[in-house]
């Protein structure tokens, strides 16, 4: 894996990275994969702010109830409706049309009101499970997010306290499993701590 950089160091080079490849596609899409509280969602807002771009919230593509199998939910990366993403969102930008799609509420356990998105030149998804080896070669720019593990628990502790024990025992465990099982770090393009 190539050395890991402070985000805000990083910024700048991937707008000028994204800047390069727009030369030469007209339509590009971005992945920020990685870690639990890494600052996925941060990086891409961010990234929203410097560049005219879509951001779309791989978080609202996890399993539904009705889609938890012991199966899905025991192959590295199953959490995530990679199907879903690809149909909904991936297949429609590659196509350069106008879509929608409802994204998942994890609260609810269901489904909520359709999101209407326009094409964009640059579109990010951004989230845990993005660049899933089903969607791997849909992106033409590819992200990883990592932080200290100390670090990630106090932020995971912050954000929500009464799920940070599942988060500790089920979801990260899933996450690394994935991360490892199919190299996502050490193949992306850019790595960031």
């Amino acid at each position: 894996m190539p050395q890991l950089k402070k985000t805000e160091h990083m910024i700048e080079e991937i707008v000028i990275r994204i800047q390069a490849l727009l030369r030469k596609k007209e339509f590009i899409l971005v992945a920020i994969d990685g870690r639990c509280a890494s600052g996925k969602t941060t990086l891409a807002s961010q990234l929203k702010e410097r560049l005219d771009c879509n951001v779309i919230h791989a978080d609202e593509f996890f399993l539904r109830p009705s889609q938890r199998t012991a199966e899905r939910l025991t192959t590295p990366g199953g959490n995530v409706d990679y199907e879903r993403l690809l149909e909904e969102v991936i297949l429609p930008l590659k196509a350069n049309r106008e879509f929608a799609y409802k994204p998942y509420d994890c609260r609810t356990g269901s489904l909520k009101e359709p999101i209407q998105v326009k094409p964009n030149n640059i579109t990010i998804i951004e989230g845990s499970y993005s660049c899933h080896p089903k969607l791997w070669d849909y992106y033409d720019l590819r992200i990883f997010m990592t932080i200290e593990e100390c670090l990630q628990k106090e932020r995971i502790k912050e954000r929500n306290k009464e799920m940070a024990e599942v988060f500790f025992q089920k979801w990260i465990p899933m996450e690394e499993t994935y991360f490892k099982t199919y190299a996502i770090a050490e193949r992306c393009d850019i790595p960031i701590e």
